[in-house]
């Protein structure tokens, strides 16, 4: 496996790959990004919400499905190749302190990317799992509208903080995914920490692009801005700091080689 600090020059490099591709790419590879999370997302759903008899006496049950099945995404996102925002908010910060990149470009990037993925994750629901009917069937539709309904209904606060660990969890999952050389190493990193966020209750912004907007097409009684405001706002931002500065700001200080001269 490679060292923390050959995995901070790995990122560095991946960072600058970013910042000299074109615009028009990154675009495309966050709407498949935002497709990739949604799959992971659908997926969970089904298994989570097919066991919905027995979770009454045992609830762990279906969020440890749920959490077995949604790391698909993230590890398309890793292996296939896609943009994903909440994983650019730590892979991007190693290439910016060590002046590799322009600072502004970072902040670009998150926007254009978060977008991106917001477009997909959106084309997923509606026509992938909404026009499909895959969710019509009544146990599945109960579970993504109560999921929906849960989420928007949280504290703004307990979202932020929610979002933090999930994007703390997700990035680590991105950093393991670096330290491993072999597929299967990749694959065990990247699985391991999604898995436990999704069953521990974290807030994905990303994830809840599939989950809110899919649970309104399912007859949640959501408004747009109530999803925005509640939900997506504050999990975006704690998934900020999560990323940001818990893992590409603690390990690029800790161990990239300028810091240790």
């Amino acid at each position: 496996m490679n060292t923390p600090q050959e995995v901070i020059e790995n990122t560095i490099k991946v960072g600058i790959k970013k910042y000299e591709m074109p615009w028009r790419k990154i675009f495309l590879l966050g709407i498949l990004a935002g497709i990739y999370i949604a799959m992971g997302g659908l997926l969970s759903s089904l298994c989570a919400a097919g066991v919905n008899g027995w979770t009454t006496e045992n609830p762990i049950i279906s969020k440890l499905l749920a959490g077995i099945t949604f790391p698909l995404g993230l590890i398309l996102v890793v292996l296939v190749g896609a943009e994903l925002f909440t994983g650019n908010t730590a892979n991007l910060v190693p290439a910016t302190m060590r002046g590799k990149i322009p600072p502004t470009y970072i902040w670009c990037n998150w926007c254009v990317v978060f977008a991106a993925n917001f477009v997909g994750a959106f084309l997923f629901d509606y026509f992938m799992v909404y026009q499909t009917e895959i969710l019509s069937h009544p146990d599945y539709r109960a579970f993504i509208v109560k999921t929906a309904t849960y989420k928007v209904n949280l504290d703004w606060w307990v979202v932020f903080l929610r979002g933090i660990g999930a994007n703390w969890f997700v990035c680590l999952a991105v950093w393991l995914g670096f330290s491993a050389r072999s597929m299967a190493g990749r694959l065990i990193g990247l699985w391991l920490p999604v898995m436990a966020f999704v069953a521990i209750g974290f807030e994905h912004s990303i994830a809840n692009m599939y989950y809110i907007p899919t649970g309104m097409l399912y007859g949640a009684d959501i408004s747009w801005g109530s999803f925005l405001w509640n939900n997506l706002i504050p999990s975006t931002l704690g998934n900020i700091v999560g990323g940001a500065v818990f893992v590409g700001t603690a390990y690029t200080y800790i161990y990239s080689s300028t810091s240790q001269r």
